[in-house]
């Protein structure tokens, strides 16, 4: 149950009775009438902008529309109080009746409570991580991992056909430097000395890989020319790193559905079809670009090339995709890829890319609107960077790698829950501050712990019930007696519970899945009040010794809470806790 939706419904019906007596002009658009939590809390339970929205279309004051709905939607059942503010606002007051019988549908729906079919089961490609297999992967990828692979079950939630999806980069120049690696390190297991150039990668992660090539080559590649060792070698090596990042992503609890190689495209004809599909589009052209903006490079010079016509689809210039010497740009590949993903029926696309790629977005847009007629809409999401400390101080690189921190020394150091829910206490565009102490901080000040001990201490108390004799089970206690539960702090948490599928919705459309960590953490602090204030007031406390008509019904709410972080824990990725160790 949607309440804001049920109550928008109520206000749009009231609007067309309003039309069909007369008391507003017929025909009017409601699609920006909104129904939503009011800005304070003490004008009500929510708020609708109906009359503010529709007065200038409906050439009435906006009191007036005000008024007449005020009137009838106080005529409903459900609603307690509909009052018209300033202008014309309208704020809505629920009976507590309507807030009570709510956690019996959420005892009754379980983890479907919130779940919608906003997506209508259309097909989303939510593509993230993609690092390079040139080693493993950073604290960087883990922030790009984690906020993909929530978003991607936020989708699902939302009612999407998700696809989690992995590009391979194995078609550029980077994929040879990892072989030249690798073979250092070949050479190496054979007890030889090795001048590591500029450029490479040195970093410990390879020495197994130089041992494995060792044992699958033996000696046949020690003399060899580069020209005889290097296609092999770049493809065992590259298979050997996709490996070690495939184990780094289930150390974090993601599991692609599809690693698509960038090297596939190469030699298949993939990238010329791309191609000439923009050009029967009239998009390619040979022309000239003009020189950068700012300090020209020395080296610039005009030259003619193929381009790729993106200003018609809102980029700021034209794109090169492919040199004066007839060699694709890097831009031509992730055409080509955004092709597929359009010839493979996607209704819409999802990006998840570091920081570094903000120029990438506008033509990668184009690209994508140009192949499918603007179609399929693309969404780039930039992971800011992350900065790691350690009791405040900067946490040092790590020695397998070489020169940066690795997924697997955060995931190690506090564990994939702490990790994934840390990650998404900012918004991905945001800069992170990621403390291996503070996010293992058994604090208030710590969000994941916060919401975990709000989680443990429902099952501490439903424990408590069961041994007074209390049937404990969600069928059971979703028949309890609710209009017991008549404080205003016990229907603050039951606000709160009812917030949970208008948040899901909102999170989904936006595509930010940090909101349902910050929904989770207020949820937990309404709890964790309504727990510390039965301290001083006995009649709060959850088990009510002797009245287990009462105690069931505070169950019923304590039972809720669980159900409801339990659901935004598992979107985030997040095994819930019944125990704090």
């Amino acid at each position: 149950m949607n309440l804001f939706q049920d109550l928008r419904a109520l206000v749009i019906a009231e609007l067309a009775a309003m039309a069909e007596a007369g008391v507003i002009p017929a025909g009017l658009d409601t699609a920006a009438v909104s129904v939503e939590p009011p800005r304070d809390p003490l004008h009500g339970d929510m708020a609708t902008n109906a009359a503010m929205v529709l007065a200038k279309p409906a050439g009435l004051a906006p009191r007036v529309i005000a008024d007449a709905l005020a009137a009838r939607l106080a005529a409903d059942a459900r609603v307690a109080v509909a009052e018209v503010a300033g202008p014309g606002f309208l704020n809505i007051r629920l009976k507590p009746a309507v807030w009570q019988s709510l956690m019996a549908e959420v005892l009754t729906l379980g983890a479907a409570f919130g779940k919608s079919n906003l997506g209508q089961g259309k097909r989303v490609n939510v593509e993230y991580v993609s690092a390079n297999p040139t080693g493993p992967l950073h604290v960087g990828h883990t922030r790009g991992a984690v906020f993909g692979d929530a978003l991607a079950s936020l989708l699902d939630y939302a009612g999407w056909d998700v696809t989690r999806e992995y590009y391979i980069n194995d078609g550029g120049a980077q994929v040879d430097v990892l072989a030249r690696s690798a073979y250092f390190r070949y050479l190496e297991a054979h007890d030889l000395s090795v001048e590591w150039p500029d450029g490479t990668y040195p970093g410990d992660y390879l020495i197994e890989t130089g041992e494995a090539l060792k044992a699958k080559f033996g000696d046949r590649f020690l003399t060899a020319p580069e020209s005889e060792w290097l296609g092999p070698v770049r493809e065992f090596a590259t298979e050997a790193m996709m490996d070690m990042i495939r184990a780094d992503l289930l150390q974090l609890g993601v599991k692609m559905d599809t690693f698509y190689s960038e090297k596939s495209l190469y030699g298949t004809g993939r990238i010329e079809a791309a191609i000439e599909a923009l050009r029967a589009k009239g998009l390619i052209y040979k022309g000239t670009l003009e020189p950068p903006k700012g300090k020209l490079p020395e080296d610039w010079e005009p030259r003619e090339q193929t381009l790729f016509k993106s200003t018609e689809h809102g980029d700021d210039v034209d794109r090169p995709i492919m040199k004066s010497d007839g060699a694709w740009t890097y831009f031509a590949p992730d055409i080509a890829y955004h092709f597929d993903k359009v010839e493979r029926g996607f209704d819409a696309l999802i990006d998840v890319f570091g920081a570094d790629h903000g120029g990438y977005v506008k033509r990668m847009k184009a690209a994508v609107s140009a192949l499918s007629d603007g179609r399929v809409p693309l969404d780039i999401k930039l992971c800011q960077l992350v900065k790691l400390y350690k009791n405040g101080e900067p946490f040092k690189m790590s020695k397998r790698a070489g020169n940066f921190v690795t997924l697997r020394d955060v995931v190690d150091q506090v564990g994939p829950g702490v990790t994934r829910f840390h990650m998404l206490t900012r918004k991905n565009d945001a800069p992170l501050d990621f403390d291996f102490d503070k996010v293992l901080e058994q604090s208030k000040d710590n969000p994941v712990f916060y919401v975990q001990y709000a989680h443990a201490r429902v099952h501490s108390v439903l424990r408590r019930a069961r041994d007074a004799g209390l049937d404990i089970t969600e069928a059971a206690l979703a028949k309890a007696d609710l209009s017991k539960l008549d404080h205003e702090a016990e229907l603050k948490v039951a606000h709160q519970i009812g917030e949970w599928p208008r948040l899901v919705e909102i999170a989904a459309r936006t595509n930010e899945p940090h909101r349902i960590a910050f929904y989770l953490y207020e949820l937990a602090s309404d709890f964790h009040s309504l727990w510390n204030r039965g301290n001083d007031e006995t009649s709060l406390r959850f088990v009510q010794e002797g009245d287990m008509a009462t105690t069931a019904a505070k169950i019923a709410l304590a039972r809720a809470v669980a159900v409801v972080i339990s659901a935004g824990l598992g979107i985030l990725g997040v095994e819930p806790m019944e125990e704090m160790r």
